[in-house]
């Protein structure tokens, strides 16, 4: 069992301020080439919206198949190894779109490109969290998550500003030089690995394993919020995948990058507060009213006609997802022991990502079917409903949990 550093007393001590920059600068660069990569496919590639398309797909399919493998890769080479090494390989894929002069190798790089991406990502959070106070995790872990809410906005500013001015090539080299700058402070975060000598050894746990288990891939603790968090996903998925061409259908494109910006500050101006009353009153204490702000925003997304119903929109899901995901993920956490941390986060964003992938699949045919329109409304049924499955599931535990 790998083990981190002691956790220290400050939340804002030198080590989390790094893994926040880290994070900040990793996500920035994902965020500006997830949105300008479909345009270079199609003019410089000389691709289709499809294949556009498959290039985002492939990045997260083998995201996905390797996140359920990404907690088992780290408690077997360490937590150091593990960061230290899947960030620098996902340095070198950056790099590699400097090279690209066609479109399958392309597709071969977004694919190996995926992998180093999910190791990184699981393994990222474990080590920032052991850097956050004990009694203020549910605060430490917003604030965290906030820099990749943030990088939502900043990212595709950056690619869409830069491209105005300079050609693709340009401007993968600024993004490379910006996913280094974030692995200069990977480097400089201090991580050991301990082995716990001391810990008790149980006679089964000698026995030699032939092959893996469920537990070398899963940790059935963090299963729960996992699934709830994989409905909400699902929900959000329409925002993320199809805001833009909503907001063209109804002649408001122009308003649409400050909607990210709107939700970007939503989130910034309730974050002090949502993880101060998360640790001091408990999860469901923002969890239940930011299920009701996060759906509110689907349904008045729904009825959009003007700028400011979507800005309006961008604060009730600013404020209500915005609130849940570093919920969401605290939890999982919590939920799980110390050294089973990896396999929690591992469990957690297998599930995630899946409720993205397959929300934006089915939300993609249910638009073509019925429209925009109603197909946020059903997204806020289903935001609505797993407020419910929560409070049956997950609330409930937590409550049976609190009275012993």
């Amino acid at each position: 069992m790998h083990d981190l550093e002691l956790i220290p007393n400050r939340l804002w001590n030198r080590n989390f301020i790094l893994c926040v920059l880290n994070n900040l600068f990793l996500f920035t660069y994902y965020f500006a080439f997830l949105t300008i990569l479909p345009i270079y496919i199609m003019q410089d590639l000389g691709g289709n919206i499809q294949e556009a398309g498959l290039s985002l797909t492939l990045f997260l399919l083998s995201s996905i198949a390797v996140r359920p493998f990404s907690g088992f890769i780290i408690e077997k080479i360490g937590y150091k190894r593990a960061f230290r090494g899947s960030e620098a390989l996902f340095v070198i894929c950056a790099f590699s779109y400097l090279f690209v002069d066609s479109l399958w190798f392309l597709l071969l790089v977004r694919f190996i490109h995926g992998i180093w991406f999910s190791i990184l990502t699981t393994v990222a959070v474990p080590i920032a969290t052991a850097f956050i106070p004990e009694h203020r995790k549910g605060e430490g872990i917003g604030y965290y998550v906030m820099s990749t809410n943030l990088a939502v906005v900043l990212g595709p500013f950056i690619a869409l500003t830069i491209t105005q001015f300079v050609d693709f090539r340009v401007l993968f080299a600024l993004l490379t030089a910006i996913i280094c700058t974030g692995f200069s402070f990977c480097l400089m975060i201090p991580i050991k690995d301990k082995v716990e000598k001391s810990r008790v050894i149980e006679p089964k746990q000698f026995i030699k394993k032939s092959a893996l288990s469920l537990d070398d891939l899963l940790e059935k603790r963090s299963v729960p919020i996992g699934f709830v968090a994989l409905l909400t996903a699902f929900a959000y998925s329409s925002v993320m995948s199809f805001i833009t061409a909503y907001s063209e259908t109804k002649h408001l494109l122009a308003y649409t990058s400050l909607f990210f910006v709107v939700f970007a500050m939503s989130m910034i101006v309730v974050r002090p507060w949502v993880g101060k009353i998360y640790d001091r009153v408990g999860p469901s204490s923002v969890i239940v009213p930011s299920f009701i702000f996060f759906t509110l925003g689907l349904i008045v997304l729904s009825f959009v006609d003007n700028q400011w119903l979507l800005w309006l929109s961008a604060i009730f899901i600013g404020i209500g997802y915005g609130s849940l995901f570093p919920s969401f993920q605290t939890l999982a956490i919590q939920s799980s022991p110390k050294h089973r941390m990896g396999h929690a986060i591992s469990t957690f964003f297998t599930l995630f990502d899946l409720g993205m992938a397959v929300g934006s699949v089915v939300i993609g045919f249910t638009i073509a079917k019925f429209g925009f329109e109603l197909s946020y409304l059903l997204c806020a049924l289903v935001s609505f409903l797993t407020l419910f499955i929560y409070q049956s599931t997950v609330a409930k535990k937590l409550k049976l949990a609190k009275g012993r």
